[in-house]
């Protein structure tokens, strides 16, 4: 019997147009690359409940689903496949941080945009340990056009993860229920209650997988296709040391260039 007492928060405010962010597509003009595998999936063998990350109770998604990239990161970069679970106090200082979330404000608070956190992570990096005062900076991030689904799975294949953004119709979230294991779209419920991050670390004939609020889900592709309007590559300093790759199989001499526009930005506590 499901838990109807977990409550699933979203939080993702409408997406950003900073013309500083490089583009996937730009950057790989000319080039012909291969098809991607047909399959990945780089949660083989990690825990069942990831943690909700303050997902049930803040609308925090934009960072829960930073943290989550991280379990996914460290699992694959380690030998010994551990995983790195930062404190729930971590997650709410990077909400606080990127997003302006003030803990002494009743309610959810005020949501995140991707691109803010994502220059956030690029500038400071997310608050890691027991009291977050160290951080785990992103090395580059790029935007991938979410028609390209090739390019969404290279993604996948090159980070480990895709970063992205959606407008959540009312069929995912059920009054009362947990949301459905597979997510489809429903002609007949397609009205929007919200934005959501989340991350893709998969993907497989069925569509691809997602992780949020903690759990495995899966992404059918029609639904992709319908309601995803964001998508990011983040090149993470540790997958790359430890895998090699990167997004678009771009050098990081090439990457770091691309970020100077963003790294040459005043980088105040809420990032720009």
């Amino acid at each position: 019997m499901a838990d109807t007492k977990r409550t699933f928060r979203l939080g993702r405010t409408p997406r950003a147009y900073d013309p500083r962010v490089p583009h996937l597509s730009a950057l790989l003009a000319g080039k012909t690359l291969p098809p991607p595998p047909p399959t990945a999936d780089y949660t083989k063998g990690m825990p069942q409940d990831l943690g909700m990350m303050l997902n049930d109770t803040l609308g925090d998604c934009t960072c829960a689903a930073v943290y989550h990239a991280i379990q996914v990161w460290s699992f694959n970069a380690s030998s010994g496949k551990n995983i790195d679970t930062e404190p729930d106090g971590d997650v709410e200082k990077l909400y606080e941080l990127a997003c302006g979330y003030n803990p002494k404000t009743p309610g959810e608070g005020p949501g995140g945009n991707e691109q803010k956190v994502l220059k956030y992570l690029l500038r400071r990096g997310a608050p890691t340990g027991a009291a977050g005062n160290t951080s785990n900076k992103i090395a580059a991030f790029v935007e991938v056009d979410p028609r390209n689904v090739d390019d969404v799975k290279r993604t996948i294949n090159d980070c480990g993860v895709a970063y992205i953004g959606f407008q959540v119709p009312a069929s995912l979230m059920p009054p009362g229920q947990e949301p459905p294991k597979v997510w489809t779209v429903d002609p007949n419920n397609t009205q929007i209650v919200g934005g959501h991050a989340v991350v893709l670390p998969g993907y497989s004939a069925d569509g691809f997988r997602v992780i949020s609020w903690g759990s495995y889900y899966t992404m059918a592709f029609d639904f992709f296709a319908k309601y995803v309007d964001e998508v990011y590559a983040i090149a993470d300093p540790t997958w790359v040391d430890t895998k090699g790759t990167t997004p678009g199989g771009l050098s990081m001499q090439q990457l770091e260039q691309q970020m100077q526009a963003l790294q040459e930005a005043a980088a105040p506590a809420i990032a720009a």
